[in-house]
């Protein structure tokens, strides 16, 4: 797997946890590169104008919007940037939280295996996106084509591609990055993921992004828009996932 390089998203005040992962991934036999994550609430005032669409971001998300969420969604682009300047032809993205398991490895080479089937692969996920297998990947995991809902951010594996995609369309940040990153019909990508995933969250890291305070959702009558969208999206992600099983069945030529 010459071709694929990990990259690990960690902020400076976080050692312990670089430490945690990086052993996991020594283990496994994976090179990887620590990734400086970008603390939000250090952004000057001028910059969290620019890369956050506030208004956007309350309108889709039905909430304010925090400065640790805009760190996370800034990290994940920067970090595109990084993999585009690199020599390798795929990243392998983990947050600092996430425990790889050790199906990891194979899974990734059946992966590489077959890279013209996907633009990004989801390892790991918090909903299960009720995934349509399309591809094998081993005796044990499988490639879906998803239909639900399917956040979460912490490991997934991206082609140059895709990359290139994110980098110049996802800023201004609308939505959190788990929830924008996964839209393949408006990137133009094939979305994937496996499952049973491979990455798992570590229950014994609490996050950094934290959210102290009152709660920042709206009171149901402001998510009006919110609603919209959700049902919007959900609705493009199953006619782009029956395509995406069509292309893969040969029902369709070209996406």
């Amino acid at each position: 797997m010459a071709s694929l390089h990990t990259w690990v998203i960690n902020l400076d005040r976080a050692p312990q946890r670089l430490a945690r992962i990086g052993a996991q991934l020594d283990g496994l036999g994976l090179p990887w590169t620590r990734f400086p994550a970008v603390e939000g609430k250090l952004l000057p005032a001028a910059a969290q104008a620019e890369l956050l669409d506030r208004a956007g971001f309350e309108s889709r998300h039905g909430m304010t919007p925090s400065l640790g969420e805009l760190g996370c969604y800034l990290s994940h682009v920067r970090l595109m940037q990084d993999f585009l300047a690199s020599p390798h032809s795929f990243a392998l993205v983990l947050e600092d939280d996430v425990k790889p398991t050790a199906a990891l490895p194979e899974v990734l080479q059946h992966l590489m295996a077959a890279q013209g089937r996907w633009d990004m692969v989801k390892l790991s996920a918090i909903h299960s996106g009720t995934p349509l297998a399309v591809l094998p990947l081993g005796q044990n995991h499988r490639l879906g084509v998803m239909f639900s809902r399917c956040t979460g951010s912490s490991a997934y594996v991206v082609n140059r591609a895709a990359a290139q995609r994110y980098v110049e369309q996802l800023l201004p940040m609308q939505l959190p990055y788990d929830h924008a990153y996964d839209r393949g019909w408006v990137y133009g990508l094939k979305v994937r993921r496996v499952f049973p995933e491979v990455c798992v969250h570590d229950d014994q890291v609490e996050s950094t992004i934290g959210n102290p305070g009152p709660s920042r959702k709206f009171a149901w009558y402001r998510r009006w828009p919110t609603y919209a969208h959700r049902l919007r999206t959900e609705l493009r992600r199953v006619g782009y996932g029956l395509m995406q099983v069509l292309w893969h069945r040969g029902g369709v030529k070209d996406l």
